[in-house]
């Protein structure tokens, strides 16, 4: 059992909240069952698990005391698992491109977004959030491991090409048939260079009178939904 805050994988596990060091170790840490179940379903292997004494996780087994000060949530967890950064090959269509999103929970939430309505991954174009940061992973709840993200430049990505911006683009019948969704930072939204290189630029119309704009998570959510669904099945029973 592990009883020392000197041990080297509890120095490692806390190491592994700064993105350098994951970048570095080219590993990253999740916490709690969930998440571990999550990535031995996609037929991950944890480099180790650690797992608070008496919960019969399995792993090595951790003073609760000392699993809990290592721990990013507020409240403790029973078991952190490291793993290997686990990136995707290459872009599939239809995808979902984001430029400038650094909010990781945002990313996180795409990439749960995209498992959940696309075939293709999130990619990830610059000054992107690190998408294995502990509240990005936890904001994918696993999908990090089922349907895995990659890093790649615009050009890179499958074409026809549609940008989201908050005002000024098309109605969303622009989104049927594309094969990757362009979104960015909430305030700043896509560069003009992003703009210019995508085939057409929508805009979810938003109701008179309420919020001007949506969470770009929401507006993935939206979006990724049509390219998954151009159109509703006649016999699809009323929502």
């Amino acid at each position: 059992m592990i009883a020392s805050p000197q041990n080297e994988k509890l120095k490692l596990v806390r190491k592994l909240r700064e993105r350098k060091h994951r970048e570095r170790e080219g590993l990253f840490a999740t916490e709690g069952e969930d998440l571990l179940d999550a990535g031995l379903a996609a037929g991950a292997q944890p480099r180790f698990l650690l797992s608070a004494a008496g919960s019969e996780l399995g792993g090595e087994e951790v003073e609760p005391e000392l699993l809990g000060e290592v721990s990013s949530l507020g409240s403790g967890t029973r078991a952190i698992a490291v793993w290997p950064l686990c990136w995707a090959d290459g872009p599939q269509a239809p995808c979902v491109y984001l430029h400038g999103v650094g909010d990781p929970g945002n990313v996180g939430a795409i990439v749960r977004t995209a498992h959940a309505l696309l075939h293709g991954s999130v990619v990830l174009g610059p000054d992107c959030a690190d998408p294995f940061s502990p509240k990005a992973v936890r904001a994918s709840m696993g999908s990090i491991f089922a349907q895995p993200p990659l890093r790649a430049e615009l050009g890179g990505t499958p074409a026809p090409r549609v940008a989201l911006a908050a005002h000024g683009g098309v109605g969303l019948d622009s989104l049927d048939g594309a094969q990757t969704l362009c979104l960015g930072a909430e305030r700043e939204g896509l560069p003009d260079e992003v703009l210019a290189a995508c085939d057409a630029v929508a805009t979810i119309p938003l109701r008179s009178g309420g919020a001007e704009s949506l969470n770009v998570a929401a507006a993935a959510a939206i979006a990724a939904q049509r390219i998954s669904s151009p159109a509703m099945p006649e016999d699809a029973p009323d929502a």
